[in-house]
């Protein structure tokens, strides 16, 4: 269950017309923070991301389904999206629930340093075009603040 602080950040972004990506972002550092103060940890740094993608698209944040990935992550995604749209009807499993944590928990925090979201986050772009790049510092700089 995410904070009532990181929805309310994210409804903000939502209000003033923000993208969906940059909404979900709230639910990602969150996720970051419970791995770095030690609530949980993460087998990796995208296990990380993944579950606070996961947490924004259950919160309602509109995000598409990822095109490059595996057929059973589209599918997790979209039962995500679907659970994020309608009203929570009936109680999560308390065996499940426990059983996640505790895996979790078992995991280490490193994933959550600035070294590891660093590597993870030069990673990601070097996939990008140099176009892709540009463009998105282009409008980075458009909407820095004057």
């Amino acid at each position: 269950m995410p904070e009532k602080e990181t929805v309310e950040r994210a409804k903000k972004d939502k209000r003033e017309g923000k993208a969906a990506s940059t909404q979900a972002g709230e639910f990602v550092r969150e996720e970051i923070e419970h791995v770095r103060e030690g609530k949980h940890g993460a087998r990796s740094t995208k296990q990380a991301i993944a579950i606070g993608l996961s947490k924004a698209r259950r919160a309602g944040v509109n995000l598409s389904p990822p095109k490059n990935a595996s057929k059973e992550t589209r599918e997790q995604a979209a039962r995500d999206s679907r659970k994020g749209k309608s009203p929570a009807k009936g109680k999560t499993s308390a065996k499940r629930s426990r059983a996640t944590l505790a895996a979790l928990k078992r995991e280490g925090h490193s994933a959550a340093s600035k070294k590891a979201l660093s590597r993870q986050a030069h990673k990601a772009a070097a996939k990008r075009s140099a176009a892709s790049r540009s463009r998105s510092a282009k409008k980075a700089a458009a909407t820095r603040k004057k």
